[in-house]
């Protein structure tokens, strides 16, 4: 019978997910007819198919050819089938033996000559493979990987799969078939990113800002930074990556995975940090296209978003922020795509007090009105507002602690102190402060009755929301635990309230 099944993968958003390619060699004018979804660039697979299947020495069969992509309802993208077609064509003709074609997976765009070029995502096809592997360990033999050798140097970082990588169509049929040099198994390690990261002792002043920051990244928790051009607050938000601790191996691996979708480096053992530009779409910010790709709050999953003057942002770009700061996730429809991509996040950003910039500036003077002021802060709106849980501001330093020689604390010895309040939350309750919710909060933010009688009493004065006032509490379980305390008592209530009492001021000039 003229049949063929050859196993490959498509991407899905943060998924890959199997694709049986089926192709049938039937009598009758010679066609080629592909089937199961496929986008326009599966479709100009036949052109590539073809030219590349000659130019390697292969016949192609002049027949009714039929190629199947299954499941017929995945949607079908990029020039990664053109590899598993090629083969299931020659197999299905008879120039290739059809035995343990199952054991085997294949990935890879072909040029015309036969070559195999690159294509996204090979560390997390990788990933996706080893897992099957371990989920179908009754199986007689694991399946193992064959791509184009550019490719197979990121998917062979991932342990405990046989990994090929191929030049040309040529190499990996002589591969298959056992005849001329047999390709060499790729096996790779993922190197741990060490590119330095700045220093916060290289911050002069700002005492305030950098216990702040300390917060923030023990207990993972969103932060706002205001203060005029100038102060750091674009430094100090770069320097953040510094002191929070290395990400767990199954972080690494998922941001890893996620940005090698985008084909992008790696970056393995780092935690990601984003910095889109103001002048960056919502698209390209929280994900879109045909199909949706991720935006940089999906690269920034487990990691940092810092948007620097967020108030330049276009509003509806900020506002679709919102449900992924509460759920973690970010949920993408189009025409035929739907989608889900992770983005939990540690969402920082910093603006000037007014349009010029120089309100409360102790040498400069401002120039706008209060209603200028007003209309330029509700950019950011108060459902925005309610997702942060720290505001500071951060104020121009002298000019004579700058021209100080002396240097502050270093991100070393402030690391240690977040890791091991990480630590204490990690044993307590298996993941951050800023991830309490509902019993959880309840019972790890637990508060005496005079302490509850004052928090009720601030939040009544603040008008707080709901959503607020847990901030609040977070915040204050997770000084208490820099604090070594077991429980959260008033002075770091206090402090958590210092903390978040920048985004309930209204504007003046």
């Amino acid at each position: 019978m003229s049949l063929s099944v050859v196993q490959s993968r498509a991407l899905k958003g943060a998924q890959t997910l199997p694709v049986r390619v089926e192709i049938h060699l039937a009598n009758g004018l010679p066609s080629f007819q592909m089937v199961g979804l496929p986008d326009a660039e599966v479709k100009e697979s036949r052109e590539r198919v073809r030219s590349a299947l000659l130019n390697s020495g292969f016949e192609f069969p002049s027949r009714r050819i039929t190629v199947n992509l299954a499941p017929a309802d995945l949607p079908k993208g990029s020039g990664r089938f053109d590899l598993p077609i090629a083969i299931g064509i020659a197999a299905a003709s008879g120039q290739l033996p059809k035995a343990d074609l199952d054991a085997w997976e294949f990935s890879g765009e072909l040029s015309l000559s036969g070559e195999i070029l690159g294509s996204s995502g090979a560390f997390a096809l990788a990933l996706s493979l080893r897992q099957y592997n371990l989920n179908h360990l009754n199986q007689l033999k694991p399946r193992q990987l064959l791509l184009g050798h550019r490719e197979a140097a990121e998917a062979g970082c991932v342990a405990g799969l046989n990994v090929y990588g191929a030049p040309t169509l040529l190499a990996a049929c002589a591969h298959l078939v056992g005849h001329g040099t047999p390709l060499v198994k790729t096996e790779g390690r993922l190197q741990i990113e060490t590119t330095a990261v700045p220093d916060l002792k290289s911050v002069k002043g700002q005492h305030a800002a950098k216990r702040a920051l300390e917060i923030a990244a023990a207990g993972g928790h969103n932060l706002l930074m205001m203060g005029p051009p100038g102060s750091g607050k674009s430094m100090l938000a770069q320097r953040l990556p510094g002191i929070l601790p290395a990400p767990s191996e199954e972080e690494a691996l998922e941001s890893a995975a996620l940005r090698s979708l985008k084909g992008l480096p790696l970056q393995y053992g780092r935690r990601p940090f984003e910095s889109p530009h103001h002048s960056a779409s919502s698209a390209a910010i929280v994900g879109g296209g045909k199909p949706p790709q991720p935006g940089s709050i999906t690269l920034a999953h487990n990691g940092l978003l810092f948007l620097d003057e967020v108030l330049e942002f276009d509003r509806r770009c900020l506002e679709s922020l919102r449900e992924p700061l509460e759920t973690g996730q970010v949920h993408l429809a189009r025409v035929g795509h739907a989608v889900t991509y992770p983005a939990r996040f540690q969402w920082v950003v910093a603006h000037n007090p007014c349009p010029c910039g120089w309100l409360g500036h102790p040498s400069q003077q401002c120039r706008c009105s209060a209603q200028a002021v007003a209309r330029y802060r509700m950019k950011l709106s108060g459902p925005l507002l309610d997702r942060l849980d720290i505001g500071i501001e951060v104020p121009p330093t002298d000019q004579a602690t700058l021209l100080a020689g002396a240097e502050g604390e270093s991100s070393v010895s402030i690391k240690a102190r977040v890791e091991a309040a990480r630590s204490r939350q990690i044993q307590r309750q298996q993941h951050t402060n800023n991830q309490l919710q509902n019993e959880a909060l309840d019972e790890h933010c637990e508060l005496s009755a005079a302490n509850t009688t004052w928090l009720v009493s601030a939040a009544q004065k603040l008008n707080w929301s709901g959503r607020a006032t847990h901030r609040v509490l977070r915040v204050a379980r997770t000084i208490a635990d820099l604090a070594e305390s077991p429980h959260i008592e008033k002075p770091h209530l206090a402090e958590a309230l210092q903390l978040r009492k920048l985004l309930h001021l209204k504007p003046s000039a």
